[in-house]
């Protein structure tokens, strides 16, 4: 069965998502890229970029097929499994602001983002589909959450419905209680500003509860599904 599902989602010890002053140059904001180490040696993310020959290294050491680091691969492989469509906020396709000057940009990814179906963005401007190598479609949606949400299931077409984020994205679509399943992955920083996920929103009171929960080295990942 479908579902709408947050993955792979890295937030600090105290709530934060995304550091401030989010830029071209630091486009997680300052701080941001420290949340993601735990990602960044695993076999999942390597092989996104080609650069899977030492995927079974970390620091100069081996890994043994039982190591802590199998922890992060385990969950960062988890978070691409029977995906058919994406939902991402303006901030996560760019850091251009306001109306499009022209279609320069297009995408943090290069010529051959990672997703590899269709995706949808969430924008108040109006642009054409862009198709880029590898299966990715952007698709820019001006109608609100709801219009992207239906538009993306449709492309996904039974497969689950994945909300990349930012942190604005993922908050709401909590908000609309149309979220099933949450993985969040807690890195051992403390950002002390930025943008707070969780800030002003009961996750008990919109059903969740935790199912499975994984230290590694890098994050404690947390699994947590909204009651059917």
């Amino acid at each position: 069965m479908s579902q709408v599902r947050v993955a792979a989602f890295s937030i600090s010890i105290d709530g934060f998502g995304a550091g401030p002053n989010q830029s071209l140059e630091h486009p997680l904001g300052i701080g941001g890229m420290t949340l993601h180490k735990w990602v960044l040696h695993t076999r999942t993310f390597r092989s996104m970029h080609q650069n899977g020959g030492d995927a079974d290294r970390r620091d100069g050491e081996a890994i043994g097929p039982e190591s802590i680091a199998d922890i992060d691969d385990r969950f960062a492989a988890r978070s691409f499994e029977n995906l058919g469509a994406w939902i991402l906020g303006r901030n996560m396709f760019g850091p251009v602001r306001g109306a499009w000057p022209d279609d320069t940009w297009k995408g943090w990814w290069g010529d051959t983002p990672p997703y590899h179906v269709p995706v949808f963005v969430l924008t108040h401007h109006a642009r054409a589909p862009l198709a880029m190598n590898g299966g990715t479609t952007f698709h820019f949606v001006t109608g609100g959450i709801h219009e992207a949400l239906e538009r993306a299931r449709a492309a996904a077409n039974g497969r689950d419905v994945r909300i990349g984020g930012g942190v604005a994205t993922v908050r709401q679509y909590l908000r609309a209680g149309v979220i099933d399943e949450m993985h969040l992955a807690i890195a051992p920083v403390l950002l002390g500003t930025g943008e707070n996920l969780l800030v002003d929103i009961d996750l008990r009171a919109l059903g969740f509860e935790c199912v499975e929960h994984a230290a590694s080295q890098d994050a404690m990942h947390v699994m947590l599904r909204r009651a059917s």
